[in-house]
Order: C-alpha cells, then sequence, then structure tokens
C-alpha cells in the first residue's frame, strides 16, 4: 500500500518562535498580508503585536478579525473582498482552528476561484492557496498545519470538511508564549481536541507507522501534562509540552484522517453552533466503544499510552481501560457529560445521523456503521 505524508514546509516551535517566524516571513519577500483572526486577540493586543512584529522587516499588513468560533461561508467571503481590495499577497492566520479554517477558505478561493462550498469533499481544488503563515495560540486543533479546513454552511446547517492538499499552510508556528493565561474551558476542550485526533488517527484503517508512532506520543503527552495545563495557565513547560502534542496529533490525523468522533461533532456544531473540542470529548468515549469491537488490541495501546498498566489485560480488558482512561481525563479538566447540557435534543438524532454518515472524516473508521448504529451512539451521548 502507498501513502503520501503531508506537512508544512516549515515548523517553527517553542516558546520565543514567533520572532523567527517573522524573519522567515521576510526572508519569503512577502509584501502585504491579510491577517486573519478573532476579535478577542485584537482587543487583547495580540493581533498588534505581530503587525508590528511584521512592520520592522517592512511587511505591511491589513486585518479581517470577523471570524466566528465556527467559521461561516460568510466568514470567508467578508476575508476575501478585504484580501482582494488591499492586493494582498500572502495570507496570516492568527489564532485556534476558527482563524486558521477560514485562512484556509480565503486562502483556497483567491487562487482557484468560486465559492468554498466548491471544495468540499477531497482534494476538489485545482491549484495551491496562496501562501500561509498559521500562527497558533491554542494547542488542539493543529489546523495551523494540516490539510483539513472545516467551514460551516450557515443555509444547510452543517460543517463542510475540505481535505485538500492545497490547504497545507506554508509555514506554522506554534509559541507557547502565545498560549499561556488562555481560559481553563478552553485549554480543556482544545486539549481533548488533541487526544481525540491521535486516538482517531491511531485507530484509523489508514495508519501507518509513522503516524503510528506520533499519535501515540501525542496521548503521552495529552495524559501527562493536559490536568497541568488546566489547573494553571501560566504553567509554560505545560503549554510547549501541549503545544508539541497536539502538533504531533496534528501529524497523524493529518495523514491518516479520523473516524467517527470527528464526522459527528462536525454535526452538532453545525446544527446547534456547539464548541468543537467539547463534541468531540464527549462523543470520543462512545465511539471507541462502538469501535472496540474491530480493534481492541489499538485501543489496548491507547490505554498504556494514558498509563494504565495492560501487562495483564486482555485485548478487551484494555479497550475497556482505554475509554475509562478517556472519561477520567474529561472529567478531570471539566468536559460536561454529555450533548444533551450542549443543547441537543433526540428528535435531531436522525438527521445528525444522516449528515455524519456523509462526512469525509468517517470514511477511515475502523468500522463502517449504519444509521441505525450512529444514532444509537449518539443517543448514548445525550
Amino acid at each position: 500500500m502507498t501513502s503520501a505524508f503531508f506537512i508544512p514546509t516549515v515548523n517553527f516551535m517553542g516558546a520565543g518562535c514567533l520572532k523567527d517566524a517573522a524573519d522567515s516571513i521576510q526572508s519569503q519577500g512577502f509584501k502585504k498580508g491579510l491577517i486573519v483572526t478573532d476579535q478577542i486577540l485584537s482587543q487583547i493586543g495580540m493581533v498588534k503585536q505581530v503587525q508590528e512584529l511584521l512592520a520592522q522587516r517592512d511587511v505591511e499588513t491589513v486585518v479581517f478579525d470577523g471570524t466566528q468560533p465556527n467559521p461561516t461561508i460568510s466568514n470567508v467571503n467578508d476575508g476575501l473582498a478585504l484580501l482582494k481590495d488591499n492586493q494582498c499577497d500572502f495570507v496570516i492566520s492568527l489564532g485556534g482552528g476558527s482563524p486558521h479554517d477560514c485562512a484556509k477558505g480565503i486562502a483556497l478561493v483567491a487562487s482557484n476561484g468560486g465559492e468554498i462550498a466548491d471544495y468540499e469533499g477531497v482534494d476538489q481544488s485545482a491549484k495551491p492557496m496562496l501562501p500561509l503563515i498559521a500562527i497558533n495560540t491554542t494547542a488542539g486543533t493543529a489546523s495551523e498545519m494540516t490539510r483539513f479546513c472545516i467551514i460551516t454552511d450557515e443555509e444547510r446547517h452543517i460543517k463542510m470538511a475540505i481535505v485538500d492538499k492545497h490547504t497545507t499552510p506554508l509555514i506554522s508556528v506554534n509559541d507557547p508564549e502565545l498560549m499561556l493565561a488562555k481560559p481553563a474551558s478552553l485549554t480543556a476542550a482544545t486539549g481533548m481536541d488533541a487526544l481525540t485526533h491521535a486516538i482517531e488517527a491511531y485507530v484509523s484503517i489508514a495508519a501507518t507507522p509513522i503516524t503510528d508512532a506520533v499519535a501515540i506520543k501525542a496521548i503521552e503527552l495529552i495524559q501527562a501534562f493536559l490536568r497541568k495545563a488546566v489547573e494553571n495557565g501560566d504553567d509554560i513547560e505545560a503549554r510547549e509540552q501541549m503545544a508539541y502534542a497536539q502538533f504531533m496529533a496534528g501529524m497523524a490525523f493529518n495523514n491518516a484522517s479520523l473516524g467517527y468522533v470527528h464526522a459527528m461533532a462536525h454535526q452538532l456544531g453545525g446544527f446547534y453552533d456547539l464548541p468543537h473540542g467539547v463534541c468531540n470529548a464527549i462523543l470520543l468515549p462512545h465511539v471507541q466503544r462502538y469501535n472496540a469491537q474491530v480493534c481492541p488490541e489499538r485501543l489496548r495501546d491507547v490505554a498504556k499510552a494514558m498509563g494504565v498498566n495492560v501487562e495483564e489485560m486482555t485485548a478487551e480488558q484494555g479497550a475497556d481501560a482505554a475509554i475509562e482512561a478517556i472519561v477520567a481525563l474529561a472529567k478531570d479538566v471539566g468536559i460536561p457529560a454529555g450533548i444533551k447540557e450542549l443543547g441537543a435534543k433526540s428528535e435531531d438524532i436522525a438527521t445528525l445521523a444522516d449528515n455524519a454518515l456523509k462526512d469525509a472524516c468517517g470514511f477511515t473508521n475502523p468500522k463502517q456503521a449504519t444509521h441505525e448504529e450512529i444514532c444509537a451512539i449518539f443517543e448514548a451521548a445525550m
């Protein structure tokens, strides 16, 4: 079996690496960039910090800070208009998964034309997007280094999964100094998102020895440092280790893809406008209980990575232990117990299941489900 491995050309990691990234942007010869971010990062001065670093290097910037928590087609269109009006030659995303995804949508349409909805699915674009430098401020989505772009279609009330080699950023930046003092709830949600990426990639039918290695290491680091990062948002070691963990989880799922946790979470987010990481965290143990029917050995490996002594356990016992460890970690970092607490309704489950089965992320789940089985997983997660 052949495989391809996708990753940005350059990836800056570690405290203070933002300045190294600014030097790299200057060396690329870019003249004017569109910074895609959100209003909170504008208000706290982080956008200005990036603008000043680039201005010192004779790189102009304009700011689009209209990205919503679940970026929409309208967000992409608004940002694209600003990019064209200012004749920007590259894009900078600053933030977590939402600004990164919005920026990818803008940059992809800027070079390929049409509408962002034209690129829903796998590798639908003809040309690479406008160059994108993705500066990360949370440890979770790994969107700063992946080929995944998730955009909400407001009319259909769904999240479109765009999986395209042409949406891989040119440069990714993970400076833990930008992640300090983030709210505990955000840290928890993004950290559990990273755990979901690693586990789904590890049990994926497209897993390889490379993705296995980084997935397991990511799980080990999340088990060791997520609680610390949630308890103390200024713990720079915990922030840096979580940055590495989410990046490696991104390496894993960017190449092995995902599974039903994401396929289902996308529907909850698109239908109810819910936080992605929280939806993933709630669904993760329920989907893995379903997957344990076919890959208990893999889930026993997950349990071991999460600190469980599995030496005397059967594969099935190890899978149960993995699920217990996932639930314990989610509880410790304050994740809600069920999707009902988020506003999900039983009468919507059939529609959510319909849409989940169409989501590209589900194609690599280790066991393909019927509509009734997806409904049952949603019910169990209520």
